[in-house]
Protein backbone atom coordinates (compact mmCIF):
# COMPACT_ATOMS: atom_id res chain seq x y z
CA UNK A 1 0.00 0.00 0.00
CA UNK A 2 1.41 3.37 -1.01
CA UNK A 3 0.81 6.22 1.40
CA UNK A 4 0.72 9.72 -0.03
CA UNK A 5 2.68 12.38 1.79
CA UNK A 6 0.35 15.12 2.86
CA UNK A 7 1.60 18.67 2.44
CA UNK A 8 1.34 20.55 5.73
CA UNK A 9 0.41 24.23 5.51
CA UNK A 10 0.48 26.49 8.55
CA UNK A 11 -1.04 29.87 9.35
CA UNK A 12 0.11 32.82 11.37
CA UNK A 13 -1.67 36.11 11.27
CA UNK A 14 -3.47 38.98 12.83
CA UNK A 15 -6.50 38.52 15.00
CA UNK A 16 -7.79 42.03 14.39
CA UNK A 17 -7.29 44.58 11.64
CA UNK A 18 -7.64 48.35 11.56
CA UNK A 19 -9.63 48.04 8.32
CA UNK A 20 -12.13 45.25 8.90
CA UNK A 21 -13.04 45.33 5.19
CA UNK A 22 -9.69 43.61 4.54
CA UNK A 23 -11.04 40.36 5.99
CA UNK A 24 -12.95 39.66 2.75
CA UNK A 25 -9.72 40.04 0.76
CA UNK A 26 -7.81 37.82 3.21
CA UNK A 27 -10.50 35.14 3.05
CA UNK A 28 -10.33 35.18 -0.77
CA UNK A 29 -6.52 34.95 -0.82
CA UNK A 30 -6.38 32.10 1.70
CA UNK A 31 -9.02 30.34 -0.38
CA UNK A 32 -6.89 30.83 -3.53
CA UNK A 33 -3.76 29.50 -1.81
CA UNK A 34 -5.51 26.39 -0.52
CA UNK A 35 -7.29 25.77 -3.84
CA UNK A 36 -3.83 25.43 -5.43
CA UNK A 37 -2.40 23.24 -2.67
CA UNK A 38 -1.56 19.65 -3.61
CA UNK A 39 -4.16 17.22 -2.32
CA UNK A 40 -4.33 15.73 0.23
CA UNK A 41 -3.11 18.44 2.60
CA UNK A 42 -3.17 19.28 6.29
CA UNK A 43 -3.81 22.76 7.66
CA UNK A 44 -2.05 23.51 10.94
CA UNK A 45 -3.37 26.28 13.18
CA UNK A 46 -3.81 27.41 16.78
CA UNK A 47 -7.39 28.53 16.01
CA UNK A 48 -6.97 32.12 17.21
CA UNK A 49 -9.73 34.45 16.08
CA UNK A 50 -9.16 36.24 12.80
CA UNK A 51 -6.63 34.77 10.36
CA UNK A 52 -6.35 31.35 12.01
CA UNK A 53 -10.08 30.70 11.98
CA UNK A 54 -10.53 31.93 8.39
CA UNK A 55 -7.72 29.56 7.43
CA UNK A 56 -9.28 26.64 9.35
CA UNK A 57 -12.63 27.14 7.60
CA UNK A 58 -10.91 27.25 4.20
CA UNK A 59 -8.93 24.08 4.98
CA UNK A 60 -12.18 22.24 5.69
CA UNK A 61 -13.87 23.76 2.61
CA UNK A 62 -11.07 22.39 0.40
CA UNK A 63 -11.19 18.92 1.95
CA UNK A 64 -8.03 19.30 4.00
CA UNK A 65 -7.47 17.82 7.42
CA UNK A 66 -7.10 20.15 10.37
CA UNK A 67 -4.33 19.84 12.97
CA UNK A 68 -4.52 22.17 15.96
CA UNK A 69 -1.64 23.19 18.21
CA UNK A 70 -2.94 24.82 21.39
CA UNK A 71 -0.53 26.98 23.41
CA UNK A 72 -1.94 25.72 26.74
CA UNK A 73 -4.90 23.77 28.08
CA UNK A 74 -6.87 26.80 29.28
CA UNK A 75 -6.60 28.49 25.86
CA UNK A 76 -10.39 28.25 25.42
CA UNK A 77 -10.79 30.92 28.10
CA UNK A 78 -9.00 33.48 25.89
CA UNK A 79 -12.14 33.50 23.70
CA UNK A 80 -15.11 35.62 24.71
CA UNK A 81 -18.13 33.64 25.87
CA UNK A 82 -20.81 33.28 23.22
CA UNK A 83 -20.21 33.24 19.46
CA UNK A 84 -16.42 33.63 19.69
CA UNK A 85 -15.97 30.62 21.96
CA UNK A 86 -18.61 28.56 20.11
CA UNK A 87 -16.78 29.14 16.81
CA UNK A 88 -13.54 28.01 18.45
CA UNK A 89 -15.22 24.81 19.71
CA UNK A 90 -16.84 24.12 16.30
CA UNK A 91 -13.48 24.28 14.55
CA UNK A 92 -11.67 22.37 17.31
CA UNK A 93 -14.22 19.55 16.96
CA UNK A 94 -13.37 19.31 13.22
CA UNK A 95 -9.67 18.74 13.93
CA UNK A 96 -8.18 15.33 13.11
CA UNK A 97 -5.36 15.96 15.59
CA UNK A 98 -4.97 18.28 18.58
CA UNK A 99 -1.72 18.91 20.45
CA UNK A 100 -1.91 20.79 23.75
CA UNK A 101 1.39 22.29 24.88
CA UNK A 102 2.39 22.71 28.51
CA UNK A 103 1.92 26.25 29.76
CA UNK A 104 5.08 28.36 29.75
CA UNK A 105 5.93 31.12 32.26
CA UNK A 106 3.66 33.60 30.44
CA UNK A 107 0.88 33.48 27.85
CA UNK A 108 3.15 35.28 25.37
CA UNK A 109 5.88 32.65 25.79
CA UNK A 110 3.22 29.98 25.29
CA UNK A 111 2.00 31.65 22.08
CA UNK A 112 5.58 31.89 20.79
CA UNK A 113 6.24 28.22 21.56
CA UNK A 114 3.02 27.18 19.80
CA UNK A 115 4.01 29.28 16.79
CA UNK A 116 7.48 27.74 16.67
CA UNK A 117 6.09 24.22 16.91
CA UNK A 118 3.63 25.04 14.14
CA UNK A 119 6.48 26.24 11.90
CA UNK A 120 8.54 23.15 12.74
CA UNK A 121 5.59 20.98 11.64
CA UNK A 122 4.71 22.55 8.28
CA UNK A 123 6.10 22.54 4.75
CA UNK A 124 5.15 26.19 4.28
CA UNK A 125 3.53 29.02 6.16
CA UNK A 126 0.81 31.49 5.20
CA UNK A 127 1.33 34.80 7.01
CA UNK A 128 -1.47 37.36 7.21
CA UNK A 129 0.79 40.18 8.28
CA UNK A 130 0.97 43.94 7.92
CA UNK A 131 4.78 43.84 7.99
CA UNK A 132 5.04 45.60 11.33
CA UNK A 133 6.86 44.33 14.45
CA UNK A 134 4.97 42.05 16.82
CA UNK A 135 3.01 43.80 19.57
CA UNK A 136 4.06 41.09 22.00
CA UNK A 137 6.24 37.99 22.07
CA UNK A 138 4.84 35.32 19.80
CA UNK A 139 3.09 37.74 17.46
CA UNK A 140 2.95 37.31 13.71
CA UNK A 141 6.28 39.07 13.06
CA UNK A 142 8.05 36.75 15.51
CA UNK A 143 6.62 33.65 13.84
CA UNK A 144 7.53 34.91 10.35
CA UNK A 145 11.08 35.63 11.55
CA UNK A 146 11.36 32.14 13.04
CA UNK A 147 10.02 30.55 9.83
CA UNK A 148 12.63 32.42 7.79
CA UNK A 149 15.38 31.28 10.19
CA UNK A 150 14.15 27.73 9.57
CA UNK A 151 14.25 28.33 5.80
CA UNK A 152 10.53 27.67 5.43
CA UNK A 153 8.58 29.06 2.50
CA UNK A 154 6.39 31.95 3.70
CA UNK A 155 3.47 33.21 1.61
CA UNK A 156 2.82 36.77 2.82
CA UNK A 157 -0.71 38.16 2.53
CA UNK A 158 -0.42 41.84 3.38
CA UNK A 159 -3.81 43.15 4.58
CA UNK A 160 -2.69 46.77 4.09
CA UNK A 161 -1.36 46.67 0.51
CA UNK A 162 -3.50 43.69 -0.56
CA UNK A 163 -0.43 42.08 -2.12
CA UNK A 164 0.44 38.38 -1.87
CA UNK A 165 4.13 37.55 -2.19
CA UNK A 166 6.64 34.96 -1.11
CA UNK A 167 9.09 36.11 1.54
CA UNK A 168 12.58 35.11 0.50
CA UNK A 169 15.55 34.55 2.82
Amino acid sequence: MCLEKQVKIGITGHQRLEDSASWDWIELEIDNILAQAPKPFVGVTSLAIGSDQLFAKAVLKHGGNLTVILPFDEYKFTFKEGDERQQYYRLLNEAKAVKILPRMASDEESYFEAGKQLVDTVDFLVAVWDGKPARGLGGTADIVKYARQCHKKVVHCNPISHIVSEIKD
